[in-house]
This record gives C-alpha cells, sequence and structure tokens, in this order.
C-alpha cells in the first residue's frame, strides 16, 4: 500500500520546466528535453511557474528582484567585469599591484587603448632596445567575440584602431603540435561569489588553428588564431592534417594523453590551470550578491613551447553550437553535469508545495561561514543565497514582528513627511556664531580623512563579508607540486567529473 502511495504521489508532482530566450542555443532545449523536462508556455502557465531560465544576454535587475527559490538563472549580475577584456586586463594589473607580478603572471602585458597609448609606446621602444629581436603585439577589440577584428603585428605603424581596443604581449612561442598552433577551452561553473565556489570541468575542447604556424606571415588567420567560428572557413579544415586529423578540435582526455606519450606531466599543467582559474575569479570577487544564479565561464588558456600555461580571455557565453562530433560529446555531457549540479530534484521542492494565497517572505541567513556548517532550513540552495519561508496572509504581520528588522520587506512604506519650515535664529546666536574661532588645518584635515562607512548594496547579505586573498594566500609558490584527483574531489554520478574548489568567506 505505501508503494502504491508513493507511485501516486510522484504521478502528480508537477516536471521540471525550462524557460529559453530567442538567442538561447538549441543544445540546451534538446538536452533538458531529453532529461525529461517541459518548456515554459507563456500561454498556459503562470509566470512564475519556471525552474531554470537560461540567455545568452545579462539579465534585467528586476528578474534578480523577483526570483523564487526554485528558480536559477545562469547569469550573476555585473559578471561582465571577467568577461569584457578590457575589464579583464584592468582587474588582473590591480591584483599584480597588491599582491606582487610573479603571482599573477600568467597573464601576458596588456595595455588599453587609447588610454595607454604613451605606457605602450614606453613598453614598445624598451622591447625593442632589450631585445634586440622583434616584440609581436596582438589587438582585439574589447566588445567582439569569435576572433572578430583581431590582428597581429610587429611595427607599431601597423597598430590602427577605430574603436576601444586592447593590445597583448603576443606569445610567440606556442605549444605545436606537429606545426600546429593550439590552445584550451576550459570550462567553469561558479555557484557562489560569496563564498567563492568554482567547478572546473575535467573534459574540454582544445581548438588547432588549420595552418602551420609560421611568424613570416602574421596576416594568415588560420595559422595565428584558434577560433573554430574562423577555421571552419579555412581551406584545410576537413582535410587530414597529419598529428592533428580532420578539423580542428580535440578533447582534453585525447591532449593529456598525448602530453604522456612524450613523458610531459599533465597532472602539473592541470593545477597550474587551476590556479589561473582560481586567481582570475578571486579578481573580481565580489560580485552583487544575487539569489539563485549560476555562471558558466569558457577560460582560453594557451600552452607555451615550455609547458606554461598562459589566460588569453575569459568568455561570457562559451560557444555551444554543435560544429563536430567532439563538441556534441564534450557540449552535451557538459550541460547534463550542470544540471546535475544544480540538483533540481532537491530544490523543485519549493515549487511544489507553492499552494495559492501564499505569501513570500525573504530572510537573509548567513551561509557556510568558516566555523559553520550549511543550514538545515535551506536544503538544496545555491550557497549565499536567500532563504524563502513560506507564510500565509494571516501570520504575516506576526512574523515581520518576530523579525526585528531580519526580514527584507518588498515595498518600502509611504512616509508623510511634514512641510519642511525656516529655522528661527536669534541675533545673539549669529554674533556668537561670527565670533567663535576658525577651525585649524589639522583639524580640518582629520575632518576630511574622516572615513564614512560606505552604504551597503542591497545585493550583499550583511552576514557575508568582502573578501580579497591574504598575504598568507599569495605568498605560496604556483607549480610546487602536481594536484592529483581523489574520490572526495570528483563529484561521483557526473558524466564529466566537475571538481569543486570553494573558498569560504574570512569574516
Amino acid at each position: 500500500m505505501e508503494i502504491m502511495a508513493d507511485e501516486d504521489a510522484s504521478e502528480t508532482l508537477k516536471p521540471l520546466v525550462f524557460r529559453l530566450h530567442e538567442n538561447a542555443p538549441a543544445i540546451i532545449r534538446e538536452v533538458l528535453l531529453e532529461r525529461g523536462w517541459t518548456e515554459f508556455d507563456r500561454k498556459e502557465q503562470d509566470d512564475t511557474d519556471w525552474n531554470l531560465y537560461w540567455r545568452n544576454s545579462p539579465f534585467p535587475m528586476t528578474d534578480h528582484h523577483s526570483i523564487k527559490p526554485w528558480q536559477r538563472l545562469n547569469h550573476y549580475p555585473e559578471a561582465v567585469r571577467i568577461t569584457r577584456k578590457d575589464y579583464l586586463a584592468r582587474h588582473l594589473k590591480r591584483m599584480k599591484g597588491a599582491y606582487g607580478s610573479t603571482l599573477y603572471e600568467f597573464s601576458p602585458v596588456a595595455f588599453i587603448m587609447p588610454n595607454d597609448y604613451v605606457k605602450f609606446i614606453a613598453e614598445y621602444s624598451k622591447e625593442r632596445q632589450s631585445v634586440g629581436r622583434p616584440s609581436y603585439w596582438i589587438s582585439k577589440p574589447v566588445h567582439l567575440s569569435r576572433g572578430r577584428g583581431i590582428f597581429i603585428f610587429e611595427d607599431i605603424k601597423d597598430l590602427a584602431y577605430h574603436c576601444r581596443v586592447i593590445v597583448q604581449k603576443y606569445i610567440s612561442n606556442p605549444l605545436l603540435i606537429s606545426g600546429y598552433k593550439l590552445d584550451l577551452r576550459l570550462y567553469v561553473c561558479v555557484t557562489s561569489f560569496c563564498p567563492l565556489t568554482i567547478y572546473t570541468y575535467e573534459e574540454g575542447l582544445v581548438r588547432f588553428a588549420t595552418e602551420k604556424f609560421d611568424l613570416s606571415s602574421l596576416d594568415n588567420v588560420y595559422a595565428h588564431l584558434t577560433n573554430t567560428s574562423i577555421n571552419k572557413y579555412g581551406a584545410s579544415y576537413k582535410t587530414y592534417k597529419e598529428g592533428v586529423g580532420r578539423g580542428c578540435k580535440w578533447t582534453f582526455s585525447k591532449f593529456r594523453s598525448y602530453l604522456r606519450i612524450f613523458g610531459v606531466d599533465d597532472m602539473l599543467l592541470w593545477q597550474k590551470m587551476n590556479n589561473i582559474v582560481i586567481l582570475t575569479l578571486l579578481a573580481v570577487t565580489p560580485l552583487p550578491e544575487a539569489s539563485n544564479c549560476f555562471e558558466l565561464f569558457g577560460f582560453d588558456i594557451l600552452i607555451d613551447d615550455k609547458f606554461k600555461p598562459w589566460l588569453l580571455e575569459v568568455n561570457y557565453n562559451p560557444a555551444m553550437s554543435l560544429d563536430c562530433s567532439i563538441d556534441d560529446t564534450v557540449k552535451r555531457k557538459l550541460l547534463n553535469d550542470i544540471v546535475e549540479l544544480l540538483n533540481y530534484k532537491q530544490v523543485d521542492t519549493h515549487r511544489q508545495n507553492e499552494m495559492p494565497g501564499s505569501k513570500t517572505v525573504r530572510r537573509q541567513v548567513p551561509w557556510r561561514r568558516t566555523g559553520q556548517s550549511t543550514p538545515e532550513e535551506a536544503p538544496g540552495l545555491l550557497p549565499g543565497r536567500e532563504v524563502s519561508t513560506r507564510t500565509s496572509a494571516s501570520q504575516t504581520q506576526p512574523a515581520l514582528k518576530s523579525a526585528r528588522g531580519s526580514i527584507r520587506k518588498v515595498s518600502a512604506p509611504i512616509r508623510k513627511t511634514a512641510k519642511a519650515q525656516p529655522r528661527k535664529t536669534l541675533t545673539s546666536q549669529l554674533r556668537e556664531k561670527m565670533n567663535m574661532p576658525k577651525a585649524s588645518s589639522q583639524v580640518k584635515t582629520e575632518a576630511k580623512n574622516k572615513q564614512v562607512p560606505a552604504v551597503q548594496s542591497p545585493f550583499i547579505s550583511a552576514q557575508l563579508s568582502r573578501w580579497s586573498p591574504s598575504p598568507e594566500f599569495c605568498n605560496y609558490k604556483l607549480s610546487t607540486r602536481p594536484y592529483f584527483l581523489t574520490d572526495k574531489d570528483r563529484l561521483e554520478g557526473l558524466a564529466g567529473h566537475f571538481n569543486e574548489r570553494s573558498l569560504l568567506s574570512v569574516s
């Protein structure tokens, strides 16, 4: 009888619902439909009756304000801090100044044009005089993607731009396989920025140029750029290339097997790339706190001939188009694992228990601070998020009174203000004011330097502190030992095996 009751209950559960923006990739729909989800229909369903909303562009802040406990958005507000090329360069430069260039030496020297033109001229002249050989630079428009507008130059006379661009030192000694240049697309999922919780995906893409590397032909994009959106139009894209094969992509697993054949420590290289991911995300934390979001980043990393990884850029919306069978294999498993990572089966209990006529009261709670465990009253929610409690309309007022300010009200109370009247000032008071001695310069300086407490953003919980790497954190040397996966680090049940890096907030 109990088994029959469980079966009846499972049949009455609402199916998980996904909502896609018009520009969302088609593979998202395919994966979710294969998993038994249903697509949101505005005509048939309530506006809040969905679990996942996926779009390529940022969400309006109204969507972040009205998010429900069972819903997830695939973007954080202001994630562009790390994905726009000039913003990323500015943040990494700031971290270099704060913690030393050694820690952030994985980022090539970069200049934002036209602001840094004078600094670039000085660095360019210094390179020409000290090195005694040609120095190569690459120019990228800050707001474009897929290799558009990129060019490489040696002579400063060739530098021309009509918009804001970033000029980086070009890595002229890349790792080559059979003469072909390559870079790595590393997928990183962030489920919280406070505390910073990072999941790096073990499988990824190795992208090749379709013509052999040659510094004497800097204008040949098929030899110097590895973007698939460019190389798929190359003449040798579909032909068999020695050592690479057809197309222009490998998987991480194939690349790491290739390195092991030549005695390269692939685990050490993997650890170096993990360090790059962590240090890069630390440069932009914390972002404005928002409820129930996650972010999928695409880190583009270049390996040089000494097996040193270099961060090229971070992509806001890593491409989910299926250009070849390798894309289908990697990206389909990636999306399935992200859905598993978000733990929808447990989170959706909030939507299943939603009753008509109930009201939502949002309450800020501390989450995973140092020395504390995960709160039991919020199972399945992403860390650092607002937890919602359901109360009926009759219980709302007592709940507000007992909370004593810990509950955030949706609408601000209307305040009646009296008409402002001019204050009466006696003549004796004016005389006294005129005869008062002037404040000394020291008093003025102290008053000027007095720090006024900053007004806290409404998106940052009062219990969660802003965190930046301490000197002790930054004093360790990169690449001191390889990282070996353990059963604890590897998350079971995920096809590509996400690995978690969680940095707790420090109060």
